[in-house]
């Protein structure tokens, strides 16, 4: 995604169940812990913190595992 993704944009990334959709909730720039995994999201390389519309869980990913999510492809 260019310049990254926005609070509240619609994404889809890779689980290891398939793909799924869900919402930005924010964007991480410092090491961050979500459920036993360590994020080393910084300045210069940011992460997202995303929720899935599905499960509920959150997750925080690299720009590069997210895709703005399209409607009508579900």
């Amino acid at each position: 995604m260019q310049n990254g993704p926005k609070a509240g944009d619609a994404v889809d990334w890779k689980t290891s169940q398939g793909e799924t959709t869900g919402k930005v909730v924010r964007k991480v720039t410092k090491t961050a812990h979500v459920k036993g995994h360590v994020a080393k999201a910084s300045n210069a390389e940011p992460q997202y913190e995303v929720k899935s519309d599905s499960s509920g869980k959150t997750a925080i990913h690299k720009a590069s595992a997210l895709k703005r999510h399209r409607a009508g492809k579900e």
